[in-house]
């Protein structure tokens, strides 16, 4: 299939690295000329603008097929603009980033009124998509879904991928998602530091590692911890400021609006708003997992001590 890829970040571009070795054809934009240059020594067509985009998408003719990996809010808004006018009616838009679902349902409502099909993916693989895929939950109606359905198996790993429901749906699983692995690297920062500091000198990657083997605890999160502490035992010259994505703060509020009691994801929140204000080693735990996860920024020690 020939498939559009606007964004081609670290998420985004080993979606298209994955897609090109899975057989598709892929048309990328991004507005780093190096980025699409890059690319396309990899096999992705490189557009210069969207309208080159979208008209190489259409040669074939069929549906034509666009998926979004921008950031969410105003730059989602600003890529909306330009490409509705570019889209007819029955091709298929994909929002992949981490868009509020609000957003997105309203999105989709005004992307119905021309016929464009709008679907919403809440997405998981980060750095290490390309190779273990990405895990999709997907939000639209059925028939768009359908339409994707070639495009989402060579994407996800097997049973990786599922149709969550409506419009807005498979951003808000996503959002719920993000909540609970927030309130987990809380747990698992917090345990670690007790090991670090407790009575016994203790190897934390071997204690990482057994838990990731049989143990009730154990995950990828663990042993992408693991990963970290074989690297830096000590997470030596990582800053304990632990970033968050907007989607963290948007599962709270929603337990907020829906009555739902929900004190771990909330409490999770507002402790990686503390780790803005101190260096604990529970949130250097934290950091190198988001990092080792997807790439996620460290900052060094020394910009605390400054």
């Amino acid at each position: 299939m020939r498939i559009g890829m606007i964004g081609l970040g670290r998420t985004g571009t080993n979606m298209v690295l994955r897609l090109i070795k899975g057989g598709h054809l892929v048309v990328g934009y991004d507005p780093n000329p190096n980025v699409r240059q890059s690319l396309e020594k990899a096999g992705m067509i490189q557009a210069e603008d969207l309208t080159a985009m979208i008209r190489g998408l259409r040669e074939n003719g069929g549906p034509v097929l666009v998926w979004m990996m921008v950031p969410s809010g105003p730059p989602v808004e600003g890529v909306l603009d330009l490409l509705l006018p570019l889209l007819h009616a029955g091709d298929v838009l994909v929002d992949g980033g981490n868009s509020r679902y609000a957003d997105t349902i309203r999105r989709g409502k005004k992307s119905l009124e021309s016929g464009v099909r709008y679907v919403d993916a809440g997405t998981i693989g980060g750095t290490g998509g390309e190779d273990a895929g990405f895990c999709l939950m997907m939000g639209g109606d059925p028939e768009s879904v359908q339409i994707l359905e070639p495009i989402l198996r060579v994407m996800a790993p097997p049973d990786g991928y599922l149709h969550v429901g409506p419009s807005g749906s498979g951003h808000f699983v996503k959002m719920v998602h993000d909540g609970i692995e927030s309130a987990l690297l809380q747990a698992y920062g917090e345990g670690f530091d007790l090991l670090k500091n407790g009575p016994f000198d203790l190897d934390l990657p071997s204690v990482a590692h057994l838990w990731a083997h049989g143990s009730t605890v154990r995950s990828w999160v663990l042993e992408l911890l693991r990963v970290a502490l074989e690297a830096n035992p000590t997470l030596s010259g990582v800053r304990g400021y632990v970033e968050d994505s907007g989607t963290e703060k948007w599962a709270a509020e929603a337990a907020i609006e829906y009555g739902i009691f929900s004190p771990l994801l909330t409490l999770a929140l507002m402790e990686r708003f503390a780790s803005r204000q101190g260096d604990l080693f529970s949130n250097k735990v934290r950091t190198a997992i988001r990092h080792e996860c997807a790439g996620h920024r460290i900052e060094p020690e020394s910009i605390a001590q400054n």
